[in-house]
């Protein structure tokens, strides 16, 4: 893909407004954007998109969505907080020795790294 392809603002080629990246105009934003923002898409359409040409690959694209009709982020219940915590606290929960690991359990060993390589700990 060429750079070229990638600006579209009237949206004949992809069906969308398509901007190269990091050049969105005033006033759209991604899902990223609109989040440091304290915002949220709140359900309207895909106002437009970025595309990033790579090498060998498809294009990287990030839809844009309009600050002006964005609403807040809705607020941490307690409860959501308490569930968060509780989930974050399982993924660090190593199931071979039941400690927390200090760290969250990586997918591809299934346990803490003392419990999946014993013999590589310092002797003590």
């Amino acid at each position: 893909m060429r750079f070229a392809d990638c600006f579209d603002p009237a949206g004949r080629v992809h069906g969308l407004p398509t901007f190269p990246w990091r050049l969105a105009p005033e006033g759209l934003a991604t899902r990223r954007q609109l989040r440091a923002l304290g915002l949220r898409p709140e359900g309207q359409d895909i106002a437009g998109q970025v595309l990033r040409p790579r090498y060998r690959r498809g294009p990287l694209t990030a839809f844009l969505y309009r600050v002006d009709r964005a609403k807040p982020v809705r607020p941490m219940t307690p409860a959501k907080a308490a569930a968060l915590a509780k989930a974050n606290a399982a993924r660090r929960a190593c199931p071979q020795c039941g400690q927390d690991a200090g760290y969250v359990i990586p997918a591809s060993l299934g346990m803490c790294v003392p419990c999946a390589f014993p013999d590589a700990q310092p002797a003590a």
